[in-house]
């Protein structure tokens, strides 16, 4: 016999409460997995901090010697290779190089190359601090990357020129960051129309502002070891303060009152880290910390390297205060007038024979060429160490080419010859002695990453020569 299944027409009333279970049911359903939600919600972050400091305008090695460190170039590539989405990224400050017309060409670059990082912030240093403020607003208006400083301010209106601050977000932690300037050390080196307010009191009202707005307060100040910790011990509020006016990178991470202590120098070639757990209502926790060192060992980012021949490229076309002799007075101290001008390598070889083979086996006899072969031949970055008195009345100027004044010639050390020329040549009206030279003038152009560490021991026999056997009846004195 079939099985029959009897079916009724429900009641108006059945059909009205069950559409309201079913409304309760969907509600309840949305109410509980919202509140799931919310308890597994992570109430930990781990957090990596990336910093650097006194970049310097490095966008890579200048390649005068073999094995030199760092360069924006290597820190692109190690931040690749390991930085994670989420890692926080800043820069303490003294990015640029200095504060000519070329240092703010090469500045806009180092920004892209900041921004192209994914960098946070980066803070205002010594540095960028001897720009005008004028200049300074269209760097502010024109940065890919945010730029702070809370106590680096306009004169006229005493207002800060960028944001003292500003937020991040990491996970469900709010991140503030703050930028200060020691205006320690400026003097007359401050910009036109600009001013320095008091660290501690920029510090204040920032900390003000940001109550109830951040779970976490990094600190970026560009000041020295002492003062980072005076910091730490009157703003406990500041959890990590990272500094970088100092000589050296840190030994070890530093701790002061509430505060984490960390600091990094050294001219792009030092890469400061702190691994970081965050916890909601608990201390902040290190989970290790590292000043990595960019060593040439590290590829460097092709992209990066294309961004500096299209500095050098700029800068070759650029019109630039240092191709006109009119802005280097010869009279620069009053009172004090400087006669003798460049005349040029070849004036000397020629008397100076010993000196002349001692020359011509050195790099110094090659240094120009070592600039064309990096296209680097009008940048007023290397030229300097590589040309006879660029940047003086009578030296290189870069409408020479490699016509003239090229290479590290004898004038470089010793300085300009006219008037020794003129008196060998019997000029009685000139009496003229160069002044004894030591380490102290190899070093002007032999520091920093531009040289292998210094040693006068290790480098003076490569290009040793002195006095030259004078010819029978001459009478030139000693060579000095």
């Amino acid at each position: 016999m079939p099985c029959c299944i009897e079916t009724r027409t429900p009641p108006a009333h059945f059909g009205a409460k069950q559409a309201l279970f079913r409304i309760g049911l969907l509600l309840f359903s949305v109410l509980f997995i919202s509140g799931c939600g919310k308890s597994s919600r992570p109430s930990t972050l781990d957090l990596p901090v990336y910093f650097t400091c006194d970049t310097e305008g490095r966008l890579e090695p200048c390649g005068c010697f073999a094995g030199q460190f760092g360069g924006l170039t290597r820190l692109k590539t190690v931040l690749d290779a390991e930085a994670s989405a989420g890692a926080l990224r800043v820069d303490v400050g003294d990015a640029v190089g200095g504060h000519e017309d070329y240092d703010l060409i090469e500045y806009r670059y180092v920004l892209r190359a900041f921004a192209a990082m994914k960098y946070d912030a980066l803070n205002v240093g010594q540095r960028e601090a001897q720009f005008t403020a004028a200049q300074l607003r269209a760097i502010k208006s024109a940065s890919p990357v945010p730029i702070l400083s809370a106590n680096l301010l306009d004169k006229a209106g005493r207002q800060p020129i960028f944001d003292s601050y500003r937020i991040v977000q990491r996970g469900p932690f709010r991140i503030a960051i703050i930028g200060v300037l020691d205006p320690r050390g400026l003097d007359q080196n401050l910009g036109n129309r600009l001013m320095v307010g008091n660290m501690e009191s920029a510090i204040e009202r920032c900390l003000a502002e940001l109550r109830g707005k951040a779970d976490t307060i990094v600190l970026l100040a560009f000041t020295d070891e002492a003062t980072l910790a005076q910091l730490a011990r009157e703003f406990y509020e500041c959890q990590v303060i990272l500094g970088g006016k100092v000589r050296q990178p840190a030994q070890e991470l530093g701790r002061e009152n509430r505060s984490l202590i960390y600091f990094v120098t050294n001219e792009s070639r030092a890469l400061g880290i702190l691994r970081l757990i965050l916890s909601k209502g608990a201390p902040l926790q290190v989970a290790g910390n590292e000043i990595r060192l960019l060593r040439d060992t590290i590829p460097q980012d092709a992209s990066f390297r294309e961004m500096m021949q299209s500095y050098r490229e700029e800068v070759r076309h650029a019109q630039l205060a240092v191709d006109d002799p009119d802005n280097f007075s010869a009279d620069m101290v009053p009172g004090v007038r400087t006669v003798a001008t460049y005349v040029g390598t070849d004036k000397c070889l020629a008397c100076h024979k010993t000196a002349a083979v001692a020359w011509a086996a050195s790099a110094h006899a090659r240094a120009f060429a070592t600039l064309i072969d990096r296209q680097a031949d009008a940048d007023p970055k290397c030229i300097g160490c590589h040309t006879v008195g660029f940047g003086e009345p009578s030296g290189y100027r870069r409408e020479f080419g490699a016509g003239k004044l090229v290479d590290a010639g004898c004038e470089s050390c010793h300085g300009p010859g006219s008037l020794h020329v003129r008196e060998r040549a019997g000029d009685t009206s000139v009496n003229f002695t160069f002044r004894p030279l030591d380490a102290g003038d190899c070093e002007k152009c032999h520091h920093g990453e531009f040289s292998r560490p210094f040693d006068w021991n290790q480098f003076w026999p490569l290009i040793k020569h002195g006095n030259d056997p004078q010819p029978t009846g001459s009478t030139a004195g000693t060579v000095r």
